[in-house]
């Protein structure tokens, strides 16, 4: 006998829980891509995406995924040659790192860990030392996905600034947007990269680029800039067709605009607020659970340095793997394997996973998987504390009261 059967539920970290409305407003013919109702449909979409992003400033759309939202940044930002300051703080930093190097451009990683934050000190003395302004542009992510860190891109903003050093500011928001709190313009980012599959409740296949007026100046003629990633007429085009270069990914469009006026719905503040308490529940189980166990943890050890869209954790030896397998095929809930904390070959990959919560979540989703998995560990002999669900619930209380 199992639980499973039922309406299962995905609680990896993207492609994230797709909302009805938004697989209703797919659920159509083709429409005709030369004039009509899909052009009043995209017009409407550029200002919620400056919206999201919290910026007046410049946005191209991309028919991809993060990692082609990566490329579309590298090929507008950087010249073959031009150096590249990269931060990492898990394997979607290094990720973003590789593909800039892979089309020449000359890249130098900062790494800080998988369960550390980036050290701002350590960063302002890598760019007091590029006295000659080698460093065209710096290159974070907000939530890396991997270890569910997330940067304090106001911060690095004012390193910047306090150095005096003129590099670009690019963050990685693809696990953040629509999640954390993100201020483009009033954090002094250049470029922000994002993609459809996370916070903005989108099938995978849409990859984003906002980018500041400065940027634009700063990187025209770059020499890696080919048509199809070029950022000009994406954002600026006088034709339809420019702005996707060639077919628009008509359904994504009409899926996307019906997420995006969700958000608008539920203001960006309280979507904000509202992944900030389900994050904190989560927080509160394992917190509680830990408690009874000197296997479990979470990777991030200081609230302030997490993000909240996703939680990664350590469950030890074969126990995270056995949990998840568990939640997946007897009770329906499928949680996030633990990318990049080790590689599949090494059994130390067999102690981590990832529990999202992020885009179209609610409490009771969120702590119905929090029951799951403590049900699976009672099932599964997997010592932990006592009442992790009870703890969840406070907090969540505590927040909405």
């Amino acid at each position: 006998m199992s639980l499973a059967a039922g309406r299962p539920y995905l609680a990896i970290p993207g492609p994230s829980v797709m909302p009805d409305r938004v697989l209703r407003a797919m659920h159509r013919a083709s429409p005709n891509i030369y004039g009509g109702e899909i052009y009043d449909v995209v017009a409407g979409i550029w200002p919620r995406l400056r919206a999201v992003a919290g910026t007046t400033q410049n946005c191209a759309i991309y028919i991809g995924n993060g990692h082609a939202a990566w490329e579309a940044a590298n090929a507008n930002l950087f010249s073959r040659g031009d150096k590249a300051l990269v931060l990492a703080v898990g394997r979607f930093g290094i990720g973003w790192a590789e593909s800039a190097r892979a089309i020449g451009v000359d890249v130098e990683v900062m790494d800080f860990g998988k369960s550390t934050p980036v050290d701002m000190a350590r960063v302002e003395a890598a760019l007091r030392a590029d006295s000659g302004h080698k460093i065209k542009a710096l290159l974070a992510t907000q939530v890396d996905t991997s270890s569910s860190i997330k940067t304090d891109v106001a911060a690095l903003r004012a390193v910047l600034d306090a150095v005096g050093h003129p590099a670009l500011l690019a963050i990685d928001c693809i696990a953040s947007l629509g999640c954390d709190e993100f201020r483009m313009d009033a954090w002094g980012v250049d470029v922000a990269v994002a993609a459809s599959q996370k916070g903005l409740m989108t099938p995978p296949g849409l990859g984003f680029l906002w980018f500041s007026d400065k940027a634009r100046e700063r990187c025209r003629g770059n020499d890696l800039r080919t048509p199809y990633w070029d950022w000009e007429p994406r954002a600026f085009g006088t034709e339809f067709w420019q702005y996707f270069n060639g077919t628009a990914p008509t359904h994504h469009i009409y899926g996307l605009a019906e997420a995006l006026v969700m958000l608008e719905e539920e203001g960006m503040e309280n979507v904000w607020a509202r992944h900030h308490a389900l994050a904190g529940a989560v927080w509160a189980a394992f917190d509680v659970w830990a408690s009874g166990s000197a296997t479990i943890a979470m990777n991030v050890a200081q609230p302030a340095d997490r993000g909240w869209s996703v939680t990664a954790a350590r469950i030890g030896g074969q126990d995270a793997t056995r949990l998840r397998e568990w939640c997946e095929h007897e009770a329906g809930v499928t949680l996030g394997i633990g990318l990049g904390m080790a590689l599949p070959g090494d059994p130390a990959w067999h102690g981590f996973l990832r529990v999202a919560h992020m885009g179209h979540v609610n409490a009771h989703m969120t702590l119905g998987v929090l029951a799951v998995m403590e049900t699976g560990m009672q099932t599964l002999g997997i010592a932990h504390g006592a009442g992790g669900i009870m703890a969840a619930t406070r907090a969540l209380s505590s927040r909405s009261a």
